[in-house]
């Protein structure tokens, strides 16, 4: 619970969830207001506990996609009707 509740959490979550597979450019464009260090620091937080999936391909320029793992899947879908309700509260 610690983790989702950390700023961006769930947003990120769910928005890897929404553009797989996703790089962090991608991901810094889609959130517009989130400081690179704090997306950096989700993105470990939730690939440190096993929510997303971190690939790695040896290219020149490196390139790094994310994507859900099966439990960040899960909790994406439970989440998304709470964001969505957030969503229509910030309207």
């Amino acid at each position: 619970m610690d983790l989702l509740s950390r700023k961006y959490a769930m947003q990120t979550l769910c928005a890897v969830g929404a553009l797989e597979p996703v790089r962090y450019g991608e991901l810094e464009t889609a959130f517009g207001d989130v400081s690179s260090s704090t997306l950096s620091a989700r993105l470990e937080d939730l690939t440190g506990a096993g929510l997303l999936e971190r690939e790695q391909y040896d290219e020149i320029p490196p390139r790094v996609e994310y994507r859900l793992s099966d439990d960040g899947e899960e909790l994406c879908e439970r989440l998304e009707p709470v964001l969505a309700w957030v969503r229509e509260r910030e309207s």
